[in-house]
């Protein structure tokens, strides 16, 4: 049986594309360039920051953070970044009496945007936040432990096969696949993907999945 669910945020409930837009203006990149050098830089397998090492060799994120936040251009995100289908399914999945959170590989002050966004959930974590990356172990023994305890009973949710899917289910979690944004239609790794509980290409089809896998006993 699924007991909770919890979603990576990143690209799975939360549209990257403003963001991404935002780093090309702020480095002076044109943000077609900058769109084309991450999808080359997610199929070579390589960290996201690389794309913006292929602009500035000596970037450091925290620090360009820094001079963001000082500068007023800090990094943000609101209602209109959410993916159309997000709340609607958050929505749904708690309507089945299901525990529901958010976990993603962010900066802390995502927390606090992410509950401002009044989303219909029960736990929010972030790496920054819990002191761990994915997709380290670490990680993934927070999610157990703000969703219930037991692994085999929680469904991570994410579009990487790298950083989602494959160390979810390493540490013994359910898994869905939802193909959309750079790094789910980019990133194939179909062993990966195989593993996976569900594959989707839209949130809308996850709470009918769930609540027909609970229905049959898990």
């Amino acid at each position: 049986m699924i007991d909770a669910v919890i979603f990576d945020v990143g690209g799975t409930i939360l549209d990257e594309s403003y963001e991404f837009a935002s780093w090309a203006d702020w480095l002076g990149v044109p943000r077609h360039t900058m769109s084309a050098v991450l999808g080359a830089v997610i199929a070579r397998g390589l960290d996201f920051e690389e794309t913006f090492r292929t602009f500035r060799p000596d970037f450091d994120l925290a620090a360009e953070r820094e001079r963001r936040t000082v500068a007023g251009a800090t990094e943000s995100f609101g209602e209109n970044d959410l993916y159309p289908d997000a709340r609607a399914c958050l929505t749904a999945l708690k309507e089945q009496g299901l525990l529901v959170g958010l976990a993603g590989n962010q900066p802390a002050y995502a927390e606090t945007l992410l509950r401002d966004l009044d989303l219909p959930v029960d736990v929010i974590g972030t790496s920054d936040g819990w002191g761990a990356t994915k997709p380290a172990p670490a990680f993934f023994e927070h999610v157990i432990r703000v969703g219930g305890g037991d692994a085999s009973s929680i469904l991570y949710v994410g579009d990487r096969p790298d950083n989602d899917v494959r160390p979810a289910v390493a540490a013994g979690l359910k898994t869905c696949l939802i193909r959309r944004g750079p790094w789910g239609h980019i990133l194939d790794l179909p062993e990966v993907a195989a593993a996976s509980l569900f594959r989707i290409a839209a949130l809308d089809e996850l709470p009918g999945l769930v609540a027909r896998h609970n229905a049959a006993g898990g």
